[in-house]
């Protein structure tokens, strides 16, 4: 009966110190590795295939993966549940007005596409919430050259 106490306690302090020493580490470097505080702040999206059109015809798609980034205030797992919101405000934006490249048939325009998305995003998240928007890919459909006239 002893031993078994004494192995209790030993595993009650075990399985506590590593949670202490975390506090402790949590109070000496505030906001995380780097210091950015916003680890782990993050919306991916679902892949998005964006049209591209060239002289009034469609071209090609692109499969754009996009990453929302959050600042701290924001409720990660609440705006998670907005993804297709966000998804939804992509693609209704990249068939108003495609994102295509200047030179490149085979990739979209990243500036065009995350100004668009970041108003979109502030809209649905709400100010203050949306920190960045990173498109982390590209896939097209099929790799062109520009079409002839």
């Amino acid at each position: 009966m002893l031993r078994r106490f004494a192995l209790a306690a030993a595993l009650i302090a075990l399985a506590a110190s590593p949670a202490v020493a975390s506090e402790k580490g949590g109070e000496k470097k505030e906001g995380g590795k780097d210091g950015k505080g916003d680890v782990g702040q993050y919306v991916d999206l679902q892949p998005v295939g964006l049209p591209i059109v060239s002289n009034g015809r469609l071209v090609n798609y692109v499969f754009v993966y996009v990453r929302i980034n959050l600042t701290s205030a924001a409720n990660a797992a609440q705006l998670r549940e907005k993804e297709p919101f966000f998804r939804d405000a992509l693609v209704r934006e990249g068939h108003r007005t495609p994102f295509n490249h200047p030179s490149d048939l085979s990739k979209v325009d990243v500036p065009k596409l995350t100004a668009a998305l970041t108003r979109d995003a502030n809209a649905i998240a709400g100010p203050g919430r949306i920190r960045n928007i990173v498109v982390t890919s590209q896939a097209p459909r099929r790799r062109m050259t520009a079409p002839r006239a």
